[in-house]
């Protein structure tokens, strides 16, 4: 890890109305008003950090800016994080710098991916990270100001902004945060750190580009194996690049099933693993209904797919571990399922506290 000087300091009014639009000018905001990163509040954030405040976590594409720790902290105040959520922050920040996310081109795609952090481990009990009830919301500190603080790092170090790089016909939400823990109190399998070799006692942040999020409701079916066929069901759509670009690419989706639903599945015996594979079988479209529409044209499917037989069903993905199973959410019988875009993988680090 390389260091670099210390970041520009800026005299702003002391008037938070005032800095604000003295802020908002400068183009450093995402159009909802901010703290004013001060150097007592920027040093409270860095305190919880292991790093020193010059040390270079990588560049930011599409403009390359340079990522250090102090700058990651200066925009983690102007969030609204709580000092203690930035061991969480920086994690993000680290996971969306890995070659695979691909964040320059996830940040000005016309298809308005934006990330989705997912927290896993005793970190997210620890900040009150909402796991349950309207935990996409956003309507909680930690999740809404974590998730923003790693927008503001690729808005204001990226520099992928509207009338510039940021080139989504319309976006969505996510643009400007989404971030929740897996709610592991509610569910019936291992959490999603585990499933990949993580200690239990360990905490991570999963960060996955994303398209969107399409809502799923089975309140009839209580068999698991019925709220299975009604998820996969869910998951035939037309419209979505999916079925062209990710047996391709080998890009994620994200289920995130909601406790009831969870519950209801593992009951009839199906582990996470089960899941998977259960939806990689059964969330398929005929090649047929796919020919010519969507990205056909530019987005050839891979040779083990036989495009010339109409009746070929094409998989939502390359591999069945390429379905990111969590459970989250509260009461009700209700889950989602949230495509990647195009060439993010999604990106894992483990989160370091000071």
């Amino acid at each position: 890890m390389t260091t670099a000087a210390t970041s520009q300091r800026l005299d702003i009014e002391a008037n938070v109305a005032l800095a604000n639009e003295r802020l908002d000018g400068l183009g450093w905001t995402d159009g909802l008003p901010v703290i004013p990163p001060t150097e007592e509040l920027v040093r409270a954030m860095l305190t919880r950090s292991p790093h020193d405040p010059g040390d270079v976590l990588g560049r930011m594409q599409p403009l390359d800016g340079v990522v250090t720790v102090e700058r990651v902290a200066a925009n983690a105040v102007m969030a609204g994080c709580m000092p203690d959520y930035f061991p969480v922050v920086l994690a993000a920040v680290k996971a969306v710098l890995q070659p695979q996310f691909h964040v320059g081109s996830t940040a000005c795609t016309t298809g308005g991916a934006a990330p989705v952090v997912i927290v896993n481990g005793p970190i997210a009990t620890k900040l009150n990270i909402n796991a349950g009830t309207a935990c996409f919301g956003g309507n909680v500190r930690a999740n809404a100001t974590i998730g923003r603080a790693l927008r503001l790092v690729m808005w204001n170090l990226g520099g992928a902004k509207p009338g510039g790089q940021e080139k989504s016909t319309q976006a969505w939400p996510g643009k400007v945060t989404c971030c929740f823990a897996e709610n592991e109190a509610r569910s019936p399998w291992e959490p999603l750190h585990v499933q990949h070799g993580l200690p239990k006692s360990a905490s991570a942040v999963t960060v996955i580009a994303v398209r969107g999020m399409y809502p799923i409701c089975e309140g009839t079916q209580e068999a698991g194996i019925g709220v299975l066929e009604t998820v996969a069901a869910s998951m035939r759509v037309m419209g979505s690049p999916i079925y062209n670009q990710n047996p391709r690419n080998e890009l994620p989706v994200i289920v995130a099933l909601g406790p009831e639903h969870a519950h209801e599945i593992a009951s009839a015996g199906f582990s996470k693993r089960d899941v998977r594979h259960y939806l990689f079988e059964h969330a398929r479209m005929p090649v047929g209904q796919l020919i010519g529409r969507v990205y056909n044209g530019t987005d050839p499917w891979p040779p083990w797919i036989d495009a010339r037989d109409a009746r070929t069903m094409v998989p939502m993905v390359a591999h069945p571990d390429h379905f990111v199973v969590v459970v989250a959410g509260g009461d009700g019988r209700h889950s989602t399922w949230m495509p990647a875009w195009n060439v993010c993988q999604g990106a894992r680090e483990v989160v370091e506290e000071a």
